[in-house]
């Protein structure tokens, strides 16, 4: 009999986990591309993925708009390992997600459906409905962009651990 209950628990705990994807857009702007044949690596690195819905690419800003498919679960850093393992480099990424009245404020971590979320450059206020958050972590902005955040966030101790499990975020 308890096994029976724990197997629906663990059923319906599964069903509210997938219903609300955490990430249900993210805007990439990739950097070191040359050609069309560039763009076309990253995007079938990208369409690979099976949570992936589509990808709509603007060839004039080297963007990859990738939309998640809704029960889709996938961290930043795998859409970023796509990118680089088609050659290039992420030079911007902003993701969209969906907040359900989330209290933030500067230097605060949240956790957002196994991502942990740094917010940093932002006042206090709270978040309701789909939100676009910028990643500012190494890896998800420029070099240059990169040095002149690590003197600024220079305050916030998680920012220069480097920790691939905390991702720093500023809202949009």
């Amino acid at each position: 009999m308890n096994l029976k209950i724990l197997l629906i628990a663990v059923t319906f705990i599964t069903a509210l986990y997938n219903v609300n994807a955490q990430i249900s857009k993210a805007e990439i702007v990739a950097t070191g591309l040359t050609c069309s044949m560039c763009s076309n690596a990253i995007n079938k690195q990208l369409k690979s993925l099976t949570e992936v819905d589509s990808v709509v690419i603007d060839l004039n800003t080297n963007t990859f708009v990738v939309h998640l498919k809704k029960e889709a679960m996938i961290s930043p850093r795998v859409l970023k390992e796509k990118v680089e393992k088609a050659g290039f480099f992420v030079g911007s990424m902003i993701v969209t997600m969906n907040f359900d009245n989330t209290d933030i404020s500067e230097n605060i971590k949240v956790e957002k459906e196994g991502i942990a979320l740094v917010i940093i450059d932002s006042k206090s206020k709270v978040l309701h409905g789909e939100t676009k958050a910028k990643i500012m972590d190494k890896g998800y902005v420029t070099q240059k962009e990169y040095k002149k955040l690590t003197k600024s966030l220079s305050k916030i101790p998680s920012y220069l651990d480097g920790n691939e499990d905390d991702y720093h975020i500023k809202i949009n």
